[in-house]
Parts: structure tokens; C-alpha cells; sequence
């Protein structure tokens, strides 16, 4: 069973889709990065994999010379019940040049937006929502 404590060093693709306040999707996205740190009030801290860069999971992307600190984050919700084992392949994602292969799990979310105020667009209120159905992949 997959722990927190397990998720470290672990790669994964990450399924986002956004909704509006109707329920009508927005976009979706699929980010790659490997797991570096977690909190259980801040969520998992994803460092994202470099533009032109192919992630290998026998080897690591961020190698001693290359500094985390210039690598971009992204933080998702602490909920583990949206990450499944994912297939051998090669993967293509949302950012040009990123490719991950044999990534260790798939994770997806739905994100809803909440409220919307027509003259405050720096504001907007966003809902994660785990998508607990195993992604279907080349299907």
C-alpha cells in the first residue's frame, strides 16, 4: 500500500481537469514530476520535470549539479486515493519537450471552480476533487 512516506523519489503523471462553476470542463493538463516532500497541511510537493529533458524512472532528472531550488514545484492534496500504478510506456505531457518514461503512478484530479466573481479575476476559488477511477491509459 502506498504511504506518504513511500511516495518520495516517486514519479508520477499528473491528470488535471478543470471545471467551471457549471460543470463544463475548461481544459485538462498532464504534468510529470517526481515526488519530493509532503506535509499534511501544505499536500505533496511535486518538483516538475525540465522542458527538453526526458525523465527516465532507472535514473533521476535532477542530478546533484543541477539545483532543485530552480525547479519548478507544484503541490496537489495530500488524498492518495487518486494514485494507481501506472503502465510501462513512454508519456507525453501538457508542457512541450517533457516527456516521462515507465513513471511509477498515474494521478488525476477534477478541479471545480467555485465561485466566480465577474470583477475580481486575480480571486478565484478552485475545489479538488480525487478521481478514484483508474485511469485508463492508450485505450
Amino acid at each position: 500500500m502506498l504511504t506518504l512516506a513511500k511516495a518520495i523519489d516517486k514519479t508520477c503523471l499528473i491528470g488535471l481537469t478543470y471545471f467551471n462553476t457549471e460543470g463544463e470542463m475548461l481544459k485538462q493538463s498532464l504534468l510529470a514530476g517526481k515526488v519530493s516532500a509532503y506535509d499534511s497541511e501544505t499536500g505533496i510537493t511535486i518538483t516538475l520535470f525540465e522542458q527538453g529533458k526526458q525523465s527516465d524512472n532507472s535514473k533521476s532528472l535532477l542530478d546533484a549539479d543541477n539545483s532543485q531550488s530552480q525547479a519548478k514545484r507544484f503541490i496537489i492534496p495530500i488524498d492518495l486515493s487518486c494514485w494507481f500504478h501506472a503502465p510501462s510506456g513512454i508519456f507525453h505531457t501538457s508542457v512541450d519537450g517533457v516527456t516521462v518514461s515507465n513513471p511509477d503512478y498515474l494521478v488525476t484530479w477534477d478541479i471545480y471552480q467555485c465561485s466566480s466573481r465577474e470583477n475580481d479575476e486575480q480571486m478565484q476559488w478552485w475545489q479538488w476533487k480525487p478521481n478514484v477511477e483508474r485511469p485508463t491509459v492508450g485505450v
